[in-house]
């Protein structure tokens, strides 16, 4: 398969060179020997023209274009109309860049009016060639830029439907990372306040008087247990909560009194009150109270064992007020009772997300307050979250607009470049009806049986552009031109030749 694949771009270019071989090779075969002799110097030329259009296609289509000129000014060489089109097709579907192309076509404009003016002496040939240069090389290089843009779009969307699918892979894979993080947080917190009050109320009991000495030391032991218990939990699930986390989950279906009530039945003395209804809460905000509550709970049972803990849940209007606050510590912390140290933080996040602020700090009486004021209806969601367009989509959607300025051009350049050379045309006409007047006295000189050579020394550099309407048909076996009697007559000089010399000569036209 690889040899077969290697040799298919030379089969191809054997191809290439068969198809524009083929017009000058048949008109060789005919009986005008001029035929042959293009067919001589063109077949070679092409031949190489091929072998160098993949790394030089402009150059390569340089060469039927040289040829063509070579062989017609206006060129009208059928024999390389095939080279033209093939050629500008491959040009345009090889090259990158557009600059060089058009650099190209702007000389070869600008050799075709030197040529019409200069060797051929016809400035109406000038836009002939034009035509023939948009239709012959310029369309069929639209054509293979087309094709290039469509294939760079096609590789393109392929690759970025690539790219999109791994990205989705590592959304998906970082959205159960971030899944599982938030999971492993709430039983962070969740097991860490449960931990925290075991370890409390064991360390009630290990002071218990009515315990034996055997009886303390197991609940000690328990008591440091639970305490290492939640050192482990905090460093192997609490280090997940670095990471910046979307908002958090529904709400646990555990309500606030039933928090209180857990932390009476640990020895925790809690005192709960509300005010105003706070039973219709946003989802959001109610996992924010849940999880303040409990943490406040936690904290005031870790950093202060003993003291008074009394909890306030107010709503005015839109806003809750939840307040937390311990009295100080009558016996000092409790040994062995971990602390993370990032709970509050934790706090002030979970709060922020539902629209909220927190406040914590020490009291006057050396107490600690947690106060965190929510929206009761809950915050939109951050401006943050919203999607954003990929990097791969915006770059499938510039690859698009591209193919679709290139369509186009496609339709468009071909349509202004026509109306250019008709546009061209206006000036041309004044200048040949300027250039072609053929003065009156000139015109009396000349007699017929005049060789053509002496004739056309003595008339204007250029013709007319065509016989004037109504001229009668032009005699078989003979050349003639035309020439202006005045600056944009309807009429004109008719001249005709045959076998080198001067046949015939007439003012024909509407004005004859």
């Amino acid at each position: 398969m690889r040899g077969v694949h290697s040799w298919l771009p030379r089969l191809f270019d054997i191809g290439v060179w068969l198809v524009v071989c083929a017009p000058p090779v048949s008109a060789a075969l005919g009986p005008d020997g001029r035929d042959a002799v293009v067919a001589a110097v063109g077949v070679p030329l092409l031949g190489g023209a091929v072998a160098f259009s993949r790394r030089w296609p402009l150059v390569a289509l340089a060469v039927p274009i040289a040829l063509s000129l070579m062989t017609d000014a206006e060129m009208l060489t059928p024999v390389y109309w095939a080279a033209l089109a093939v050629f500008g097709y491959l040009a345009g579907s090889r090259s990158v860049a557009v600059r060089p192309a058009l650099w190209l076509f702007g000389t070869v404009a600008a050799a075709g009016l030197v040529l019409c003016t200069v060797v051929s002496s016809d400035l109406w040939g000038w836009p002939t060639m034009l035509l023939t240069l948009l239709i012959a090389v310029v369309l069929p290089w639209l054509l293979g830029r087309y094709r290039r843009q469509y294939a760079d779009l096609t590789a393109t969307g392929w690759r970025l439907a690539e790219r999109m699918e791994h990205e989705q892979q590592v959304i998906a894979d970082r959205t159960r990372i971030r899944e599982r993080a938030r999971i492993a947080g709430d039983m962070h917190d969740s097991l860490g306040h449960d931990l925290t009050l075991i370890a409390v109320r064991a360390g009630v009991l290990e002071v218990d008087p009515t315990l034996d000495a055997r009886q303390q030391a197991a609940v000690g032991e328990l008591r440091e247990a639970a305490g290492a218990a939640t050192e482990r939990l905090r460093e192997i699930i609490g280090v997940l909560r670095a990471d910046d986390e979307a908002p958090p989950r529904a709400p646990s279906e555990e309500s606030a009194d039933a928090l209180v009530e857990r932390a009476r039945a640990s020895g925790v003395e809690v005192t709960l009150v509300r005010s105003g209804a706070t039973g219709d809460l946003a989802p959001m905000v109610g996992h924010a109270v849940h999880r303040v509550l409990q943490e406040s709970l936690t904290n005031a049972a870790k950093h202060a064992p003993g003291a008074a803990v009394r909890v306030r849940i107010a709503r005015d209007g839109d806003t809750l007020r939840l307040t937390v606050v311990n009295d100080p510590a009558p016996a000092g912390r409790l040994p062995g009772v971990a602390s993370g140290g990032s709970g509050l933080v934790g706090l002030d996040e979970r709060v922020r997300l539902a629209g909220g602020t927190l406040r914590a700090g020490p009291t006057d009486g050396g107490g600690f307050e947690v106060t965190a004021e929510l929206p009761a209806a809950g915050a939109a969601p951050r401006a943050a979250g919203a999607p954003r367009p990929t990097t791969s989509a915006r770059e499938l959607e510039l690859a698009r607009r591209r193919i679709r300025r290139r369509l186009t051009q496609v339709v468009l350049a071909p349509l202004a470049v026509l109306a250019g050379i008709l546009l061209l045309m206006i000036p041309l006409g004044l200048i040949s009806s300027v250039f072609s007047v053929l003065d009156r006295d000139v015109y009396d000189g000349l007699t017929t049986g005049e060789p053509r050579g002496e004739v056309e020394s003595r008339l204007p550099r250029f013709t007319r552009d065509g016989p004037p309407d109504g001229a009668p048909a032009t005699p078989r076996g003979q050349d003639c031109a035309y020439y202006s009697t005045r600056l944009l007559s309807s009429d004109g000089y008719r001249l005709c030749f045959a076998d080198g010399h001067l046949v015939s000569k007439s003012v024909v036209g509407e004005g004859d």
